[in-house]
């Protein structure tokens, strides 16, 4: 995410309108009507949807495990940590090399094996195969997210395109947990979906480029920059994840058994809630940097905490729904600005693979965190845990956005990198 009121960003120089609606006002006018704004990247949008839509239906999917194979809660919350830790292990691997392996060719084996592996883990009755294909599918997705913010991050503004890709994967995600329910019992559905959409997403692989610009390949061996923001950023955000991860593993167990919910009203209140997801990252998207990073990260994030205190004790519709609503808008908001920033550190992209990779092993470890916590402590005790060990991190993350506010990053880099997407998405 640039700070948009530097001069050294020409092309940010004069107001804009808001860029979520950019797409829709052009086609209806049948003119480009902001012709001189660069075009959203959309196969890395659509790469960032696909890698991102295994974690946000994880309640579904640890539910559906737990009910249709002969798995226990805890067991089943340790598969679905399995998927994400592969997830995470494969953007760990792959930060350094999208630029010399290829957009492209790493993006179309990403796909590929997340179909594969959700495909074969949604046919599979046996624990062992459903195990194998879910760490296939797990790895195929991070594979595609590790493209995503490569290339994300090469662009005039991160912030914009991550915005937008959250947008899809909360529609999506919504879409999913309304018609699940209605496809009948089981625990192929939700894994059946993730690899449905990386098989949609696969022909607009064609659009990114074999390789990336040459000028990226010179400096290959470019140390990464500001290492101890990128760092401190990494840790605290696994922890953050962690927590996040915890109350949303289990959040489907609280409406069923806690608030005494039928399965399909517990997947109206998450597409609800999904649905307040994407209202609360449209409203990101037109704020931009004008609240800076520190107020939304650390503000962001202790508003969180006392949502989630809200949710894990909740035993009624009213303050299930309330409590994961406001949870489910306030995240893509917090997770919007913490990606941006990371994306700041260094324009080539290899903070924000980094640092959503940490994120991954805390989002892994947070089904497997939260059905402990949940079965030795109960909900609300889990609940509040999980909200002060968000207290406790706020304030280092707002420290790096702070800092990073103040900082004076390399955006001529940026300039230099973002054609070689542009022209691949113009193609």
């Amino acid at each position: 995410m640039l700070d948009t009121n530097s001069s050294r960003v020409p092309v940010r120089r004069r107001p804009a309108p808001n860029p979520l609606f950019e797409p829709l006002l052009s086609h209806a006018l049948g003119t480009p009507v902001f012709a001189r704004r660069s075009t959203l990247p959309w196969p890395l949008i659509a790469l960032f949807t696909a890698g991102y839509l295994a974690p946000y239906l994880l309640p579904t999917t640890v539910g559906r495990l737990d009910s249709g194979l002969a798995l226990t809660a805890t067991e089943a919350g340790a598969v679905g940590s399995a998927l994400l830790l592969s997830s995470a292990a494969a953007g760990f691997l792959l930060a350094s090399h999208v630029d010399r392996v290829g957009p492209r060719t790493l993006a179309r084996v990403g796909l590929t094996l997340a179909v594969l592996g959700y495909g074969g883990a949604a046919l599979a009755h046996a624990v062992p195969a459903v195990v194998v294909g879910a760490l296939i599918g797990g790895f195929g997705s991070g594979t595609s997210t590790a493209v995503a913010a490569t290339g994300i991050a090469a662009q005039p503004d991160p912030h914009r395109a991550t915005t937008v890709g959250l947008l899809g994967v909360s529609a999506l995600a919504g879409a999913v947990y309304l018609t699940v329910p209605h496809l009948g019992p089981g625990h192929g559905q939700p894994l059946a979906a993730i690899a449905l959409t990386a098989l949609a997403v696969w022909p607009l692989t064609s659009r990114l480029p074999l390789r990336t610009a040459p000028a990226r390949s010179r400096e290959t061996r470019t140390p990464l920059p500001h290492p101890r923001a990128g760092l401190l950023l990494a840790a605290t955000l696994l922890c953050w994840s962690l927590a996040q991860n915890a109350l949303w593993g289990v959040s489907g167990r609280i409406g069923l058994t806690q608030a005494h919910l039928s399965e399909a009203t517990v997947g109206a209140v998450f597409a609800l809630a999904l649905g307040a997801g994407l209202l609360g990252v449209v409203g990101a998207g037109a704020l931009g940097p004008r609240l800076g990073r520190a107020l939304p990260v650390g503000g962001g994030t202790v508003l969180i905490a006392a949502c989630i205190t809200l949710s894990a004790s909740a035993t009624d519709l009213t303050s299930f729904a309330t409590g994961e609503i406001a949870w489910n808008t306030l995240y893509p908001i917090v997770l919007s600005y913490v990606i941006g920033l990371a994306a700041s550190l260094d324009p080539r992209g290899r903070w924000a693979v980094l640092v959503g990779s940490a994120s991954s092993l805390g989002t892994a470890a947070g089904p497997l965190a939260g059905s402990l916590l949940a079965s030795e402590a109960g909900f609300p005790v889990m609940g509040t845990v999980l909200a002060i060990g968000l207290l406790v991190i706020a304030a280092p993350m707002t420290a790096v956005a702070m800092g990073t506010g103040r900082r004076q990053l390399p955006v001529v880099e940026i300039q230099v990198e973002a054609p070689a997407y542009d022209k691949a998405t113009a193609a």
